[in-house]
């Protein structure tokens, strides 16, 4: 049955929806930033890999109605050359991560390359993370596309709390740093887990490094193509996560 808004909700969101978008780029610690502005919220909004394009339009279209501040780093590849060097954006939140990004991706590097560049990036990293953080009490939401055979069945082992009911679609989840939003979360009809103290080595992940601050962290990993199932499942957090 479809849902039935009644005339004030209707009233608030097409007032909303009429917000003007404010658009702009920024760049912090190297990567390229499209930043857009809808409204005022507590709430922030990622896209970390330009190659995941799926994710890129989901949040577009997301923010024509939903207050908030929306991250696209510009580069159109998943890698980015930073401080000399190939570096996975979503593995430069701490100095552990960051290196071995750095080893996996630059194999021809000299031992004297690398120290300037972890360096560098230990001088210029608070400013990005300063940026991307919420408020206080605010969420940081970040959309993911998998496509290289990534599901959370890599994540499972790493986490403290799962709620999978559809354990037959792996690439379909969300990732919780929050106690009291996985608690809201898995009672709802998707795959949810919570990482507010994941095991093993720090990965270099924004998840770990709000899974340490504190911050209400939420990851949406969605195979890449599928954009209804995004946007259904954006909306449905909308709906879900206070603000």
């Amino acid at each position: 049955m479809p849902r039935v808004l009644s005339r004030r909700t209707f009233v608030a969101a097409s007032a909303l929806s009429c917000l003007p978008l404010e658009a702009s780029e920024k760049t912090l610690c190297g990567v390229t930033l499209e930043i857009i502005r809808h409204g005022r919220s507590r709430r922030r909004y990622l896209r970390i890999h330009g190659d995941e394009t799926t994710a890129a339009q989901a949040l577009r279209e997301h923010l024509r109605t939903a207050r908030g501040t929306g991250f696209l780093v510009t580069n159109p590849k998943r890698n980015i050359t930073i401080a000399g060097g190939l570096l996975d954006p979503n593995r430069m939140f701490s100095r552990e991560g960051a290196e071995r990004s750095y080893r996996r991706l630059n194999p021809k590097w000299t031992d004297t390359e690398l120290p300037p560049a972890l360096a560098w990036l230990d001088r210029e990293r608070p400013k990005l993370i300063h940026t991307l953080l919420p408020p206080k009490g605010g969420l940081l939401f970040a959309v993911h596309n998998n496509a290289r055979g990534y599901s959370m069945e890599e994540e499972i082992p790493i986490s403290q709390q799962t709620a999978l009911p559809h354990r037959d679609t792996p690439h379909e989840f969300f990732l919780v740093t929050d106690p009291a939003d996985y608690a809201r979360m898995a009672q709802g009809p998707y795959n949810v887990l919570l990482q507010n103290e994941p095991k093993g080595e720090d990965d270099g992940s924004l998840s770990r490094l709000c899974g340490r601050l504190g911050v209400r962290y939420v990851n949406l990993e969605v195979g890449i193509g599928k954009l209804a199932v995004q946007k259904e499942m954006m909306a449905w957090l909308e709906r879900t996560l206070p603000e």
